[in-house]
């Protein structure tokens, strides 16, 4: 994960933003404000908007809450 920039998007369902930009950046990765051709991943969550959309055209890989924690867990076991 680390340097990965990450973009995260709509309302997380536990998450605020503050936590998952935390979580992200303590496992190394980096939280931009837009989506780019050199976005690893976006977070999406309810109500996504134009970051969704530009994402899909781009091809970036999307994350749900639940797959960016899963992601977490697994960079941060040996």
């Amino acid at each position: 994960m680390a340097g990965k920039p990450f973009v995260l998007t709509g309302t997380l369902p536990t998450l605020s933003r503050r936590e998952a930009k935390a979580k992200i950046e303590e496992s190394g990765g980096k939280v931009t404000g837009s989506v780019s051709s050199k976005t690893s991943y976006v977070v999406v969550g309810i109500d996504a908007g134009s970051k969704l959309t530009k994402a899909e055209k781009l091809g970036i890989q999307r994350l749900s809450e639940e797959d960016l924690l899963a992601l977490l867990q697994k960079t941060a076991s040996p």
